[in-house]
């Protein structure tokens, strides 16, 4: 079909020429079939869509991850992706429009089960295919959603991390370590804002006891989560001021809970020097962070009251120690006092059993003395009257009285022979009564014969 151009009524070009003012328009090709039928934009799109209606007049289902979603003026906007295996390589998407009507039939449904619509998750959902015209983009339009595929989805990537873990010994590094039995200086990965971390505080100060806490503020949910939770676990892990890590946050939906089935987080846990405890979510609910933790507790307040209850028991049983420890000490005491008291009598008896046979042998031997002394007496006597008799017959003076005497020369010495002495020296001669001083007058001595002989 070809659209012919016009002229006013006084003959002015209106904007297409006329094919009489240009007959070489008949000599130009056609490119293309020219039995092929020629529709308006609006025209094609109302045929598109009639078309889709007729072909998938029941509506179709389509799983894929949402990405990109928003929310404007009630109604829901998000892009379903098909990924290449393994990748984050796009295969294909497709855009998804979900009224505001729709979605407050498909609220209830998917949070009975804890899901929410979030990047991330994948979904298979039903509805209905658009090509909306003025935007020229096909779009499905979505009426329902099967949340057991979501449930299966999230459990088998659970599953298959609790695997790969397991596999790589990263499961139960944590558990590994070895917790202070007081761990009082704590760091708390957490939001500051949430009542995880009022309640956490809370239960901590009101325990009394000296607990101190070190608060993380990190988002606990949505596309920051993941790198804001393992920043914060790993920062605290080469801090040697603390006894261990603690990872909380309350209840929520499963999607909003994914956060912590993380493999990011579940690796950071296992490579942390410290000990991780969680507390995520309500009782019902178990992450792959609870299962790769040192410990796991059902609530942020579950997680206080077992820190306090640790410290507590080993209050409790230093206590009870002391006291164990004091009744052995007071038990060895008595026992010691009463072994003291029972050796002092045994000292007693033998002390005095000792100075009785002391006395007895000090009284045979004072009688033996008694009976020794007048002996030893008189045998003294007699030993000292010999020695004054033996004195007495030495003294030079009882010598020279039976007639002996004694010779000096003029130097004082006393001659003991002839040599010692030459003619006309003087000598004094000692005798019982006096001394008689003489000169020599001629020497002799006594041969080898016995005879006198003239020397000097």
């Amino acid at each position: 079909m070809v659209v012919r151009g016009t002229r006013s009524d006084d003959g002015d070009d209106l904007g297409t020429p006329l094919l009489d003012d240009h007959p070489e328009i008949f000599e130009a090709p056609v490119i293309g079939p020219a039995e092929a039928p020629t529709y308006s934009i609006s025209e094609l799109v109302d045929e598109i869509n009639d078309t889709l209606e007729s072909s998938f007049d029941e509506g179709i289902w389509v799983w894929g991850e949402i990405s990109g979603l928003s929310v404007k003026n009630r109604h829901t906007y998000f892009t379903l992706v098909e990924l290449e295996e393994g990748s984050t390589t796009k295969r294909a998407q497709l855009n998804v429009n979900l009224w505001a009507g729709d979605m407050m039939k498909i609220r209830p449904i998917i949070a009975k089960v804890g899901l929410e619509l979030t990047n991330g998750i994948k979904v298979r959902i039903y509805g209905n295919l658009n090509f909306y015209g003025p935007f020229g983009k096909l779009s499905l339009i979505m009426r329902g959603i099967d949340p057991r595929f979501t449930l299966g989805e999230i459990a088998l990537q659970r599953d298959e991390l609790i695997r790969r873990l397991k596999a790589s010994g990263d499961y139960d590094r944590n558990r590994e370590l070895e917790l202070s039995p007081v761990p009082l200086r704590l760091g708390v990965v957490t939001s500051g804002s949430s009542a995880a971390w009022a309640d956490f505080r809370n239960q901590i100060e009101s325990s009394g006891l000296g607990f101190r806490l070190e608060l993380a503020d990190v988002v606990v949910q949505g596309d920051l989560a993941v790198n804001a939770v393992a920043r914060a676990i790993g920062r605290f892990s080469h801090r040697a001021d603390l006894d261990a890590i603690v990872v909380i946050r309350g209840g929520g939906s499963k999607t909003d809970l994914s956060t912590f089935d993380s493999e990011l987080i579940a690796r950071t846990i296992a490579d942390s020097s410290l000990p991780v405890l969680t507390g995520i979510g309500h009782e019902i609910d178990l992450s792959v962070a609870d299962e790769v933790a040192f410990a796991q507790h059902k609530t942020p307040t579950a997680c206080a009251v077992a820190l306090i209850d640790r410290v507590n028991s080993f209050v409790t049983d230093t206590e009870n120690l002391w006291l164990g420890i004091s009744q052995i000490a007071s038990q060895r005491v008595d026992s010691s006092l009463s072994e003291v008291q029972r050796l002092t009598r045994e000292i007693g008896i033998h002390t005095r059993s000792a100075v009785d046979r002391a006395a007895e042998r000090l009284d045979t031997r004072l009688s033996r003395l008694l009976t020794w002394v007048p002996k030893i007496f008189a045998d003294r006597l007699m030993e000292i009257t010999n020695i004054e008799t033996s004195i007495r017959l030495l003294d030079p003076k009882n010598v020279l009285a039976r007639g002996w005497s004694i010779t000096r020369d003029s130097r004082g010495n006393i001659v003991r022979s002839v040599e010692s002495v030459a003619p006309g020296e003087e000598l004094r001669t000692s005798l019982a009564d006096g001394i008689v001083v003489s000169a020599v007058s001629a020497v002799q001595a006594l041969g080898d014969d016995g005879i006198l002989h003239d020397g000097k």
